[in-house]
């Protein structure tokens, strides 16, 4: 696989929250050279990167990390992001939700926020680190049925990120119309490969860029 098809795969990513514009601005620079499918930004940069890199794909991050805030500020950040110029959201369950059971509560949610996306890219975040496989596979189903276009491993704040297993699991049990993202813990070019080859259409990473220059992985 070349480093080209490596690339358009990649949502080039800094979610540090000490991260300066000086920072954002060269991860944009990155993504416009190297053709990464999009920058992955914190939603107070989207306006900012938007107005300064106008054909830039930007995707932002909604209830980041931990998922637990109330449906209707989920649904308010995805509308402030969509005004800014996001055009693919990242969301994140709620992941006690999840451990509760509340499967349909789940889906309700991810169905609202797909409809306040107007359109946009949503991807569905579950953090597999803290699911059971039985919960893993009632998300599979709930991205599926709210009519999400990805779910997503990790949020690379967790306790782990993605593995091999959970894109098998998730490839045998989402819908046709769901892709599937791969994010935390992807280290090597070996590994940005190893994903793309099991399934997935996009790896979330901040390292792709410099390991495919030689460089050493970053923190997520």
């Amino acid at each position: 696989m070349d480093k080209k098809e490596i690339l358009r795969h990649i949502d080039h990513t800094l979610l540090k929250p000490y991260a300066v514009w000086e920072d954002i601005e060269k991860l944009c620079r990155e993504a416009v050279d190297y053709g990464t499918a999009s920058v992955c930004i914190p939603p107070s940069y989207v306006g900012r990167v938007h107005d300064k890199f106008e054909t830039l794909n930007i995707c932002t991050v909604v209830g980041f990390p931990l998922g637990y805030s109330v449906t209707a500020a989920k649904a308010a950040e995805v509308e402030q992001a969509v005004r800014d110029g996001a055009n693919e959201i990242d969301m994140v369950v709620n992941i006690s939700d999840v451990k509760n059971h509340q499967y349909g509560k789940v889906e309700a949610e991810i169905r609202m926020l797909k409809e306040a996306c107007q359109g946009r890219v949503l991807k569905v975040i579950v953090e597999t680190c803290f699911l059971t496989e039985e919960e893993k596979i009632a998300m599979c189903q709930a991205v599926t049925k709210a009519g999400a276009d990805y779910i997503k491993t990790s949020t690379g704040f967790g306790t782990g990120g993605a593995t091999l297993e959970d894109v098998r699991l998730f490839k045998e049990h989402i819908g046709p119309g769901v892709k599937i993202k791969a994010a935390g813990g992807v280290k090597t070019r070996e590994d940005l490969e190893m994903f793309l080859e099991a399934g997935c259409d996009r790896i979330g990473t901040s390292s792709a860029v410099g390991l495919l220059k030689g460089e050493a992985a970053k923190d997520y």
